[in-house]
């Protein structure tokens, strides 16, 4: 069975891990992150993968799909519906066959995690 871990390491210290690449399926990794280039805070006009909320995207062989993220804040009044718009969004993707969602709190979110596509959109320098 083949997984993709990311490094926490790497998250620990702030960078922004790139969720696209790694081994494993390519072509499953791309639909997925687009799927997830699909979900929004509704307070926040950035989609969720460029804000940085992924912290972690496991995907196996058989199409089990793994992800565990966060919100920009823990008291966020969409907490319980934006991980439920993740886990739809990824078990649509053609080739997935299960996904579960973990929300964490650590490390905690902060701006750097933020893509240069959010912070453009954001109007952040």
């Amino acid at each position: 069975m083949t997984s993709t871990t990311f490094d926490l390491i790497k998250l620990a210290t702030g960078a922004r891990p790139d969720l696209e690449h790694g081994s494993g399926p390519e072509e499953l990794r791309a639909r997925i992150v687009e799927a997830l280039r699909t979900v929004h805070d509704p307070e926040i006009p950035v989609n969720i993968y460029e804000l940085g909320l992924i912290y972690r995207l496991d995907i196996e062989a058989d199409g089990r799909v793994a992800i565990d993220m966060t919100l920009t804040a823990p008291n966020c009044p969409v907490a319980d519906l934006i991980p439920v718009q993740v886990m739809e969004a990824v078990q649509d993707v053609e080739g997935v066959v299960s996904a579960d969602v973990n929300l964490v709190w650590e490390p905690p979110w902060d701006d750097s995690r933020m893509s240069e596509e959010a912070r453009l959109a954001l109007g952040m320098f």
